[in-house]
Formats: structure tokens, C-alpha cells, sequence
């Protein structure tokens, strides 16, 4: 079961007392038509899901309490049940197994030691499926032909991997499927079929190269396939089960090209049989095929500037042009349907509408609305998310977005109305992550108060090609900055912006791209705000989970090589601790406690280098909290404290 934590992370001394945030928050003056709630409440309703015969409906409800309970209705009676209660620890996912079990997934405090539990749909048979401390869960594969069972991944016998293993979710017995006991050379990823019959595995060597195997269906022996480098990707995304050949699949590939194609592909034979997706400039994002209609292929999906899917089957292009026609000028995506195909649940959204949710019935061919996330916010009031393009100074082409605040925000800025303050917001990972339009609740929150948001997709980021992505290796801190500053540069020259007004906030990476931001350029921003964000690389790669320690060799390729002189040194100089002396402008730091990612002690590091120089650095903690705050009340209270700060500095 999960224990409670004896002692409280980190120097309890260091956070900001409530007196002083108070008085923080008291600087978001204005006559402002939207509230930090309207944005960063969770809908009364979310997260709807059908049973897999389509009789019941699930969903999480909210109570006055802010707990997010998951409910059950059956269909035909409307019969409305709450199956599982949110209570101390929050319900960070689920979904159903099976016609009578469901399943769902909590850690304690933002920990990320997951444990998967499971009910049934009148919330009996309540059940911790993985009652064991210190570690991790994870789901690998459903089996559809199998209702009872699941494929699950756990660190239970060492730390620092993972092994997988066949549950039965009623019962909660389980069966070891393979074991991972190379530690130097670990499985990072188990390849299952619909039966649930091993096929595959990707053995990590070193650290750096990644062994795919493959299984002999006639000798039952694996044998060693593809031999890439971590950043190259060659992973298996699906077989080709209508096939007559067992080893054909369809593979998510760049080993031959820049950008990441799906091809289809002879296991056996090691080759390529044709290509079946590929679009210039962008990664292939991904592929959807249907159980019922013998794993027919729908449609494919990428993401360029905005998501995009292109359909295949004659099914999906008559449900897409439908869908297209019914919700012009919007996104729409799938997001459940039941075995037999019959309904569909899609949610509606755009850079201005949080997310509609609808039902559409193949039968009658009727789209229905189901619920409305966030009434409160209207669509003519909220900002629009331009994309934009523009030349780094080393002449790469970077894209980005830009929120600007709409007439309403400008006049509640008065004085704003022709040129704006700008928060720059860097993404988190740094690598493989990206930035992407849509309902951005921090960007309307900002707009809401008559400010733009500039986001970068700089070099390192997903999506764009292993090139890209390999321009940012080592250059975190450094070059990834210069990306930043240029996206700054490029909506300046615009006319958009107020020059003497910009902020610098974000989360993770972008929390130490903020302390970056100050320290690189300090008088190109008036204030930063550092959201869990690294602020020594050092301490960083000392304090990383268990489960992470494979990888590392991987992060010393993104990052710097501290075991290197010559990269050690290039560490410290863009380690902001070391470098805390230049930061002269107002900074605001927000750390969850038990954050397994980016350690306390990053943000008490900073807070404790800049307080002991004489510099005043409000600093906000919660002990409930991982790698980002999920309890709503945290969430609220941090915006205002966000805009509270921002307000001072800005206004």
C-alpha cells in the first residue's frame, strides 16, 4: 500500500509565507470580465468513456469539494452510479478493462509511483492490483480477447527497470512474462500482440544504442533485428493481422529519412515492403485502424503547424467530411467508441474553445451534443493562436505560436491596447517535446489580462525531423536560448510588443530556461517566473529516480557530459546557480515537494543563492505536489500568484 511521508522535502524554511503571497496576488488589478477559475477550474463533467458494448457511459463528476469522482450510467436505465470516490490522492487516470471492471491509476502526492487499482461498474470488488511500496506500474497492452487480463509493466524486483506481467484484473493475480536482469544492457520496451504473445523487445546497449529483437514464430528464438542510435527510431506501432504473413507490421521509421514514416514491413525478412505514410517536414504522428473491420486502416495523423488527419478507410472519409461539415473551422477527434462501432464519442475544439464533447451514431449518421467543458468561457471572448515561422541567427527555420489578446484584453490593459506585454513561455522536456495549437489555458489566462504569449518550438524539439532534433544536443542552455531570444526578436519586429515589457516563464525545462532567460539576457526581460525547473545541472544528474539511470548516458548527450572536463565546465557555465550573480530582475519560483523529476532542492538551490546575495525571491511550495501541480486548489492559487507577480513587474 502507499506510505506517508515522515519528513517534508526540502528546507521547510525557505517557501514564501501566505502573508507575503497574499500581498503577491493583490497586484492582479483590474477590471477583468475572467477569473483564474473560469480557466483552471476542472469541468463539473470530463473524461468520457463508453463500455466496451456500449451499455454504460463513464465519466469523472466533481463535487463542492473539488474531488473528481468516477460515475457510471447505464445507458438504457440512465441510472447514474459513483463507482470510485476521489478521496486524499488524486485519480490521475482510468479506463475500462472489460463490460464490468474498470480500471484507474494513483500515486501519492505527484511521486509518480503509480499503483493501478481496479472496480466494478457498481464499485464493488474494489481492488489496489499492485500493492507494493517504492513502485511504479504501468499499463503495456489491453486484451481484448482476454477481458479479464492486462499486460502491465513494474520496477518491483529492481528499481531501475522494468518487467512486464500478465494481471488478472478481478482477482489480482499475476504472472511474470520475462525477465530483465541485464542491468547494464536493460529492456526499456516489451512488444506484445493481440493475443498478448511476446514478439519483440528493444534491449538499451550502453546506454546509447538500442537492440531491437524480434521472435522466430517458427523456432520461438529472438534474434537481433535493428541495431539504431537511441535518437533514431525504428519501433514497431502495430502487425498486420489481416495478413497471411504473421511477420508483416507497420513501423514508425527515419533510419533511412529525416522525418519519422510508417511503413509496412517484413520482420523476417528484415525489410521494407512498401511505404504507407510519410509527409515532408514532419514526423508521422501516428496511425488508427479498426478491431471490428479486420484492423482496416482509418486514417493517418501528423502534426505540422496545427494537428492534422488524413483519412483512408471509406468509412473514415465519409465519418471525417461529416464531422468536418458539421464542426467547420474546428478540431474534432476521436476519443472512444464502442466494440461494435455503432457510437463514437468526439470532442470539438480549437485555439478558442476549451473542448464540446458529442456522440455521433453510425447508424443514423446523427452527431449529439453530450457536454459542454467550459460554458463559462466564450468562444468571442477568448484570444486566437497564430502560428509562426521565422530564421534562427544560424539560419534554421524555427515555427512557434503567438497568443494575442484580443480588443476586450487590450481594454482592460488600457494603455496596451496598440503593443502588449509579452510572456515568452519555453516548452518543458527540452527533447522530443513540442508546443502545439489549441485551447491553451495559460495562454487565455494571460490574454485575459491584455498580455501575449510567445512559444518557441526551438532546435531539440519533437515533430520536426532527427536533424532538428540532434541540432539541439548540447546546446541546452546555450543555442536553445538563441532560438528563444530570435522567437523574441521575430514578434518585436512585428509591431506587436511593448520592448520594455516582457516576462519569461515556464515549466520544467522552461523554468530553467527562465533562470536562463535572466542570467543570458538580463535586460531583455523585466521579470522571470521558474516553475519546477533545473537549476544545476549537476545536482540534476545526481538526484534523477532510479528508473531514469539507464538513460543517463542519453542525457549527457542532450546535456553536457559532466564526467568530461571540457563539458563540465560548459555545465557549470550554464548551470543558473553557479551563475546567480547576473540575475538582476525580480524572479518568482513555484516547486511541488515531492517532484521525482527536478528535485526540491533545484528551486531551494536558486532561492538559497539569491536570498543569501540580498535578493528578494517569493517562492511558492506545496508539499502535495510532483513535477507540476494537479489539485485544483494548488493550481488556482498559483496563477494568482503567477499574475499577481507579473502584474507587479509588468504593469
Amino acid at each position: 500500500m502507499i506510505t506517508k511521508l515522515d519528513k517534508l522535502p526540502g528546507n521547510t524554511a525557505f517557501p514564501s509565507s501566505d502573508e507575503e503571497l497574499d500581498a503577491l496576488k493583490a497586484f492582479d488589478k483590474g477590471d477583468f470580465k475572467y477569473h483564474v477559475e473560469d480557466y483552471f477550474s476542472r469541468p463539473k463533467a470530463s473524461q468520457f468513456q463508453l463500455s466496451p458494448n456500449g451499455k454504460y457511459m463513464s465519466y469523472r463528476e466533481k463535487d463542492e469539494n473539488n474531488k473528481r469522482h468516477i460515475f457510471v450510467k447505464d445507458l438504457e436505465t440512465a441510472q447514474t452510479q459513483c463507482i470510485v470516490e476521489e478521496k486524499d490522492e488524486l485519480i490521475r487516470g482510468y479506463g475500462w478493462i472489460n463490460d464490468e471492471r474498470l480500471v484507474y491509476v494513483m500515486d501519492e502526492g505527484g511521486n509518480e509511483n503509480y499503483h493501478i487499482y481496479a472496480a466494478d461498474t457498481d464499485g464493488s470488488n474494489p481492488l489496489d492490483l499492485t500493492p507494493f511500496d517504492d513502485v511504479k506500474a504501468s499499463i503495456l497492452n489491453d486484451l481484448k480477447d482476454q477481458k479479464d487480463y492486462i499486460i502491465i509493466s513494474m520496477n518491483k524486483n529492481n528499481p531501475q527497470v522494468f518487467e512486464p506481467y500478465k494481471l488478472n484484473v478481478v482477482t489480482g493475480e499475476m504472472q511474470q512474462l520475462f525477465e530483465n536482469c541485464d542491468l547494464e544492457n536493460p529492456i526499456d520496451d516489451f512488444i506484445f500482440d493481440k493475443d498478448g504473445e511476446l514478439r519483440g523487445y528493444n534491449q538499451l546497449e550502453n546506454g546509447l544504442t538500442n537492440n531491437l529483437y524480434y521472435k522466430d514464430l517458427d523456432t520461438d528464438e529472438f534474434h537481433l533485428l535493428q541495431q539504431t542510435d537511441w535518437h533514431e527510431t525504428f519501433e514497431i506501432v502495430g502487425f498486420n493481422y489481416p495478413s497471411e504473413n504473421k511477420n508483416e507490421a507497420y513501423v514508425a521509421t527515419n533510419l533511412d529519412s529525416d522525418t519519422i514514416r510508417i511503413v509496412l514491413y517484413d520482420l523476417k525478412k528484415n525489410c521494407t515492403i512498401r511505404e504507407i505514410f510519410a509527409v515532408p517536414g514532419y514526423d508521422t504522428g501516428g496511425i488508427a485502424r479498426s478491431r471490428k473491420r479486420n484492423y482496416e486502416i482509418d486514417y493517418f495523423s501528423y502534426e505540422g503547424e496545427k494537428s492534422v488527419i488524413v483519412p483512408v478507410s471509406d468509412f473514415y472519409k465519409d465519418f471525417h467530411a461529416r464531422m468536418a461539415e458539421t464542426f467547420a473551422g474546428k478540431d474534432f477527434y476521436v476519443v472512444d467508441h464502442d466494440d461494435d462501432e455503432k457510437t463514437y464519442l468526439i470532442i470539438v475544439q480549437s485555439d478558442r474553445l476549451f473542448g464540446t464533447y458529442y456522440q455521433y451514431n453510425t447508424e443514423t449518421k446523427q452527431f449529439s451534443l453530450l457536454y459542454d467543458l467550459m460554458p463559462q468561457l466564450k468562444e468571442e471572448d477568448m484570444a486566437e493562436m497564430r502560428p509562426i515561422t521565422f530564421k534562427s541567427r544560424d539560419g534554421l527555420s524555427l515555427h512557434g505560436y503567438i497568443t494575442l489578446p484580443n480588443a476586450q484584453g487590450a481594454i482592460n490593459r488600457g494603455a496596451f491596447a496598440d503593443k502588449f506585454p509579452l510572456i515568452v513561455n519555453p516548452h518543458g522536456g527540452p527533447q522530443g517535446v513540442r508546443d502545439s495549437w489549441g485551447f491553451n489555458p495559460e495562454c487565455q489566462l494571460f490574454a485575459s489580462r491584455g498580455y501575449a504569449t510567445l512559444q518557441v518550438n526551438f532546435r531539440i524539439s519533437g515533430g520536426y525531423g532527427k536533424f532538428f532534433l540532434r541540432s539541439g544536443f548540447k546546446q541546452v542552455g546555450r543555442k536553445v536560448m538563441d532560438d528563444i531570444e530570435d522567437g523574441v526578436q521575430y514578434v518585436l519586429s512585428q509591431g506587436w510588443i511593448d520592448p520594455s515589457k516582457i516576462a519569461i516563464y515556464g515549466g520544467s525545462h522552461g523554468g530553467y530556461a527562465a533562470l536562463m532567460g535572466l542570467i543570458k539576457t538580463p535586460d531583455l526581460y523585466a521579470c522571470g517566473v521558474d516553475y519546477v525547473g533545473v537549476s544545476n545541472i549537476f545536482t540534476l544528474f545526481a538526484s534523477i529516480p532510479e528508473y531514469w539511470k539507464p538513460y543517463l548516458d542519453q542525457m549527457k548527450e542532450i546535456w553536457y557530459d559532466i564526467d568530461d572536463s571540457r563539458e563540465a565546465e560548459i555545465a557549470r557555465s550554464v548551470s543558473p546557480v553557479y551563475q546567480a550573480d547576473k540575475i538582476k530582475k525580480p524572479l518568482l519560483v513555484v516547486q511541488g515537494a515531492n517532484d521525482p523529476r527536478v528535485n526540491i532542492n533545484e528551486s531551494d538551490q536558486i532561492v538559497a543563492e539569491l536570498r543569501d546575495k540580498g535578493f528578494s525571491v517569493p517562492y511558492l511550495v506545496k508539499y502535495n505536489e510532483g513535477h507540476g501541480f494537479h489539485r485544483e486548489e494548488n493550481l488556482m492559487e498559483m496563477y494568482r500568484v503567477t499574475l499577481g507577480f507579473l502584474g507587479q513587474w509588468l504593469s
